[in-house]
């Protein structure tokens, strides 16, 4: 799918000659992510109700393997959803405290879709590098819950259906997220020094409870990411 351009790209890493690309997200690979089912659900999936979602998590590839995650209405009122992690994957590769992930997203315009690129780890660890909801047009929701921070950020880049790039900085001392070239927030808080933590991209479906649930008429949503990749500072910056 052709991109349009939307002005400017995420910075720089601080230092590019400490700095590797130690991820770069092929979502076609089995060995760097597991589909269809994650931790962060009751018993891997394939629901999660109690977390306001229709999702029913399935494995096929139209779902999510290009880049482009699905979400396609079931007959019993539930969604098949597309969600990868990096958990349980042959590489199984974790975030450590000093990376930084940027990603190139296109949002969703379909009211209760629910897309999201995320970290998880034994029932916690999550930094959320960016939740949207269509309800809120302009509103990205960008939350660390290992330390209890949490920032709305209006932005008029954000709307249904735009392209933007996310640059998050998980620090030990501050969690650092960027909006198309631009700091959005700095929590202060960090994650500290040893956190890790898989990586999750999804497309969930609301179910009612704090966004509206999809319009009656819709029978399929997506969220496209074009580039995901982790950059690891060396030296005294990791």
């Amino acid at each position: 799918m052709s991109e349009p351009t939307t002005g400017a790209s995420p910075p720089a890493p601080r230092d590019p000659r400490r700095s590797d690309v130690v991820f770069t997200a092929d979502f076609d690979s089995t060995a760097q992510w597991t589909a269809g089912r994650s931790s962060a659900y009751p018993g891997g999936g394939p629901v999660n109700p109690d977390d306001d979602k229709l999702d029913h998590l399935v494995d096929d590839a139209e779902h999510s393997r290009s880049g482009v995650f699905r979400a396609t209405r079931r007959p019993d009122g539930g969604w098949d959803t597309g969600l990868l992690t990096t958990e349980d994957s042959e590489e199984e590769f974790v975030l450590l405290t000093g990376d930084v992930l940027e990603a190139r997203v296109r949002l969703p315009t379909e009211t209760g879709a629910w897309p999201a690129i995320w970290t998880w780890r034994d029932g916690g660890q999550e930094v959320d590098v960016f939740e949207y909801h269509p309800d809120h047009p302009d509103l990205l929701e960008l939350t660390n819950h290992v330390r209890g921070s949490q920032r709305y950020v209006h932005h008029d880049a954000v709307r249904p259906g735009a392209w933007i790039d996310l640059r998050t900085e998980f620090g030990r001392h501050s969690v650092v997220w960027w909006l198309n070239g631009e700091q959005v927030f700095a929590d202060r808080r960090g994650v500290g020094r040893r956190w890790h933590a898989f990586l999750i991209v999804n497309l969930s479906v609301c179910a009612g409870r704090y966004h509206p649930p999809p319009e009656p008429g819709t029978t399929e949503m997506t969220f496209e990411v074009s580039s995901l990749v982790v950059r690891r500072p060396a030296g005294d910056d990791a």
